[in-house]
């Protein structure tokens, strides 16, 4: 007597597939964002470093000047070290604005670009902190975002009832901040850069589950281009949070140079 399959287990059976598939899928893609984030960040770093320790080019963004007393006035910013503070702003408005219109090469070409003009933003980093609290701030940088970015990913809580309020509290961050430019106020100071690191912890575990569930959902319909592209935005979400959060637990926790 012959044994017939049991046709039933079929459905089951191709569902478990097409889940592991998925599941593969959504790894490699996870790895393929946080490559971009993490070569973006090092790239970042070295631009800063050079930038405030080799004299050729420290030279074209501070150099020392002398007032109408006599008094040297040291790392004075150039036009160039000024124009650098807005450039990231610039970068990401056309990575935003045109997230539909670039290709993948441009897309790429255009975070490369970023995240070295955000280098040398942060160069000024260097001169008012010791070196010693940038590298301990960093590293505690680095574990809060794996253990907030594992939790986004694990998780079993929708985290998207937490978006506007998370984006609230950064609209807030960004208006006491341009207050702040004109009151000085230590203590605002202080309040903008706990609630921003509380935001930007919380960012990173929504972005997270966030650039989890927009795979999920466009895993077939982005295509290898799409696809490609897309972790150069997703990456750049990530690469965002670690940077603002980076620099609001400098504030807390550096240590500023006496130099």
């Amino acid at each position: 007597m012959a044994i017939s399959p049991d046709f039933r287990t079929y459905p089951q059976a191709s569902a478990a597939t097409t889940a592991a598939v998925l599941d593969a899928g959504l790894r490699a893609y996870m790895l393929r964002v946080y490559n971009w984030m993490s070569s973006g960040l090092v790239l970042t770093g070295v631009v800063a470093y050079a930038i405030a320790y080799y004299p050729p080019l420290h030279q074209l963004f501070y150099r020392d000047a002398v007032t109408q007393f006599g008094t040297v006035v040291h790392n004075q910013p150039t036009f160039l070290a000024i124009a650098s503070i807005f450039a990231p702003l610039a970068f990401v408005l056309v990575l935003s604005m045109g997230v539909n219109r670039l290709s993948k090469t441009a897309a790429q070409a255009l975070y490369w670009v970023f995240c070295a003009a955000m280098g040398a933003s942060l160069t000024n980093i260097f001169m008012v902190y010791t070196g010693e609290s940038v590298v301990r701030v960093f590293f505690i940088t680095a574990a809060t975002f794996a253990g907030m970015s594992i939790f986004g990913y694990t998780t079993k809580a929708d985290l998207s009832r937490f978006g506007s309020f998370l984006f609230m509290g950064l609209i807030g961050i960004i208006i006491a901040g341009l207050v702040n430019m004109f009151m000085h106020s230590s203590a605002l100071q202080f309040a903008i850069s706990v609630i921003g690191v509380l935001v930007f912890t919380g960012l990173t575990a929504f972005d997270t589950q966030r650039i989890k569930a927009t795979y999920v959902q466009y895993a077939y319909a982005d295509g290898v281009d799409g696809a490609a592209k897309r972790s150069v935005y997703d990456a750049l979400s990530l690469y965002l949070n670690f940077i603002n959060l980076f620099m609001l637990l400098l504030q807390l926790l550096g240590n500023r140079s006496n130099n």
